[in-house]
C-alpha cells in the first residue's frame, strides 16, 4: 500500500472512530415526564403486550377510559391508551399525597403527644399547672386521651390549683374542602386535634374526671405550655398506621390529616394547612417527579373532590418514583391493598391473589368515577406498574374492566 492510500485509509478509520465515539457519548433523551428513556436491553413480554392490546381495544360500555402499563424490570412502556387524558382520580389521589408525604416527612416520621407538670405536690393537690400538647396525630381519639391521662393519676394528683393548658395547632373544627359533598366529612372519625377547642375542652374534662382528678371548666385554657413545665409522658405514633389506613382501607380522614401534617411542616406559620400541603404536593410534582403532564388538578389529599384530575401516565410516574426509592417502595408493597387478601381488594378473584398491590378509587356521585393504580407481578417475573382510569361510566362496569386487566397482568399470556 503506498503512502497516499495508507494515509487516506487511516484518515477514514480515524473519522469513523470519532463518529462512533460521538454517538456513544450522546446523552439519553428525555420523555414527556422528564424521566430518562429506557437504557437496558431486557425485552418486554410481547405476548402480554398483545393480550393487553386486545383487552383495551375490544368493545366496552360507554364512558371515558385511560390505561398505562409500564414494565419496571425492563424499564420500558408496555401499553398505553389515552394515558395523557386527565380524569377525576377519586382515591387514587392518595398515592400522590402518600408518596409525597413519605418523601417529605420520612418513612420513620413520628407523631408526638406530651403531658406536662409545672408545680409542686401538697398532699393530693398539685400547686401549679398541668398541660397537654399534641401535633396533628390522626390516631388520637378521646379514648387515647383518657389512657394518657392515667399518668396524672399515677402521680397522685386529685386536685389542681392552677390551670390545665391545652396546646393545639388547630382551634377550629376541620372543614370540608372545596367541592366535597357534606356527607363526605364525618367529623366524629377525626382525631381530637381536628375537632376544635370546644370538643377538646369537653374531652379533657371527661378524661380528668374519669381519673378522679377535679378540674373546673374555667381552669381549662387553650394556650401554649407554660415555661418551666417538664414532660412526664410522651406518646409516639409512627406514620405507618396513617399510610396503612389511607392506602389499604382508603380512609379519607387519614389522608386529609396527612395533608395537614405536610402543610404545617412545610409552612409552620401558615394557618391554612390544607393549602400549604397542596402547595408542597405541587413542589413534589415539579421537583421530584419532574412531571410535565398537562391538566393535573389537585384540590385535596384524599380524592373526595370531583374536580381532582390525574392521568394514568401521571399515576405511573408516582409508582415509578416509589419503585426507585426503596424505603418508599417497601411501604407501598406493605400497605397497598393486596388482591384476594386484604383492604379494598380483599374480595378480588383468587386467580390474582397476592399478585396485585394497588390503590382503588371510587366515587359514585354525581356520576361514576373509578380508578385503580398499583403494581402487578407478571408471569415472566417482571414487576409492572399500571393505572386504569374510568369516568362517566357505571362504577360496576369499571370494576369489571379493572379486574379483567389485573387477571391479564397476573396470568401467563400463553395460556
Amino acid at each position: 500500500m503506498n503512502k497516499t492510500v495508507r494515509n487516506t485509509a487511516l484518515g477514514f478509520l480515524f473519522a469513523t472512530a470519532l463518529i462512533c465515539f460521538g454517538g456513544c457519548g450522546k446523552k439519553v433523551g428525555q420523555n414527556t415526564s422528564g424521566q430518562q428513556q429506557p437504557q437496558n436491553n431486557i425485552p418486554v413480554d410481547t405476548a402480554l403486550q398483545s393480550k393487553i392490546r386486545k383487552f383495551a381495544t375490544k368493545p366496552r360500555c360507554k364512558g371515558a377510559f385511560g390505561l398505562y402499563v409500564y414494565d419496571l424490570t425492563a424499564d420500558k412502556p408496555l401499553y398505553a391508551d389515552n394515558e395523557h387524558m386527565p380524569q377525576p382520580s377519586a382515591s387514587c389521589m392518595k398515592l400522590l399525597s402518600g408518596v409525597g408525604g413519605l418523601h417529605y416527612l420520612g418513612t420513620s416520621y413520628l407523631y408526638k403527644s406530651y403531658l406536662y407538670m409545672n408545680g409542686k405536690m401538697s398532699g393530693d393537690t398539685l400547686v401549679g399547672d398541668l398541660a397537654f400538647r399534641g401535633d396533628l396525630d390522626p390516631q388520637m381519639y378521646a379514648e387515647n386521651v383518657k389512657t394518657m391521662f392515667r399518668a396524672f393519676k399515677g402521680k397522685g394528683i386529685r386536685h389542681l390549683t392552677g390551670k390545665f393548658y391545652v396546646d393545639m395547632l388547630m382551634h377550629e373544627p376541620i372543614k370540608a374542602e372545596e367541592h366535597w359533598y357534606p356527607y363526605d366529612l364525618t367529623l366524629s372519625k377525626y382525631s381530637v386535634f381536628f375537632r376544635g377547642d370546644a370538643f377538646m375542652t369537653q374531652t379533657v374534662l371527661q378524661a380528668l374526671r374519669q381519673q378522679g382528678i377535679v378540674v373546673r371548666k374555667d381552669q381549662v385554657v387553650m394556650g401554649r405550655v407554660p415555661k418551666g413545665s417538664h414532660a412526664i409522658l410522651c406518646q409516639q405514633r409512627n406514620i405507618n398506621l396513617v399510610i396503612e389506613r389511607m392506602w389499604k382501607n382508603s380512609a379519607n380522614t387519614q389522608a386529609t390529616s396527612l395533608l395537614y401534617t405536610i402543610g404545617h411542616t412545610f409552612r409552620p406559620s401558615d394557618a391554612n394547612m390544607a393549602k400549604a400541603g397542596i402547595d408542597y404536593l405541587w413542589k413534589f410534582v415539579h421537583e421530584e417527579l419532574k412531571s410535565k403532564e398537562k391538566g393535573i388538578v389537585i384540590h385535596d389529599g384524599c380524592g373526595l373532590c370531583t374536580q381532582d384530575k390525574l392521568t394514568p401516565y401521571f399515576l405511573c410516574e408516582i409508582l415509578r418514583y416509589g419503585y426507585a426509592h426503596k424505603d418508599i417502595y417497601r411501604m407501598l408493597q406493605r400497605f397497598l391493598a393486596v388482591s384476594g387478601e386484604d383492604g379494598t381488594l380483599r374480595r378480588w378473584p383468587q386467580t390474582t391473589r397476592g399478585k396485585i398491590h394497588a390503590k382503588t378509587g371510587t366515587l359514585s356521585h354525581p356520576y361514576g368515577i373509578s380508578s385503580l393504580a398499583g403494581y402487578a407481578e407478571a408471569a415472566n417475573g417482571h414487576q409492572l406498574c399500571f393505572a386504569i382510569m374510568d369516568s362517566d361510566m357505571s362504577v360496576l362496569d369499571a370494576h369489571v374492566l379493572q379486574r379483567d386487566l389485573c387477571e391479564i397482568l397476573a396470568s401467563d399470556p400463553r395460556n
